[in-house]
């Protein structure tokens, strides 16, 4: 594992962007890690971790100390809510308004939720266009919402990514003009998350990188 090498990463990237390594979060991407590979995260120091699918979050949560933070950053059918809303600190995924609905329904104040936004308006890829975005936070935030910013996934090519992570900054910009506690951005993954941290990425989100180094 090269989770040092990671954030050795994200620190030169911080410091080449005038920005404190405080405002960024590494998620550690557990999608089909063991348990004990996320321990050895977690022996280490690491308490940030990210799930892509429900049912193999609820397995892992059990067998991490409670003081992880684990963060939901896949696809979320409104079936699968209740397994999800307990257990996680922030909803990275939330790209429709009939999942902003289920997320309110349950005991108390949900976590707290980033709108997904298709910056590169892929077909197969889910979330609300760029244009629509405001128009969908508003929605949400009227269901009474915890919307904490927005997460984008971008087009498969590193070089072109700056732009997308730029778009999706501005899109942020506008919704914490409406809304000041949006600021959150959740954007960069193995290959361009040093990219993501100089356009201003809160939150990056880190698989392979630190589990197949």
């Amino acid at each position: 594992m090269s989770l040092e090498s990671v954030t050795e990463r994200v620190a030169r990237a911080c410091s080449r962007a005038g920005r404190s390594v405080d405002d960024v979060t590494l998620v550690a991407v557990t999608k089909g890690r063991s348990a004990d590979q996320v321990m050895t995260l977690y022996d280490a120091g690491h308490r940030d971790f990210g799930e892509n699918r429900a049912q193999e979050l609820d397995s892992k949560i059990g067998m991490v100390p409670g003081d992880a933070r684990w963060h939901f950053v896949g696809p979320l059918q409104t079936n699968k809510v209740r397994l999800v809303r307990p257990a996680v600190v922030l909803l990275h995924s939330l790209d429709r308004l009939k999942l902003g609905e289920a997320w309110m329904k349950g005991p108390g104040v949900p976590p707290g939720a980033l709108l997904q936004v298709n910056v590169g308006g892929e077909l197969q890829k889910l979330g609300v266009d760029p244009g629509q975005a405001e128009t969908v936070a508003e929605q949400l935030v009227t269901l009474g919402v915890p919307l904490e910013g927005v997460m984008t996934i971008p087009p498969a090519d590193p070089g072109a990514a700056r732009g997308f992570f730029s778009a999706l900054r501005s899109v942020r910009d506008r919704l914490a003009a409406r809304w000041p506690g949006c600021t959150g951005l959740s954007m960069g993954m193995t290959d361009d998350f040093e990219a993501a941290i100089e356009e201003g990425a809160t939150y990056i989100r880190v698989g392979r990188a630190i589990f197949e180094a």
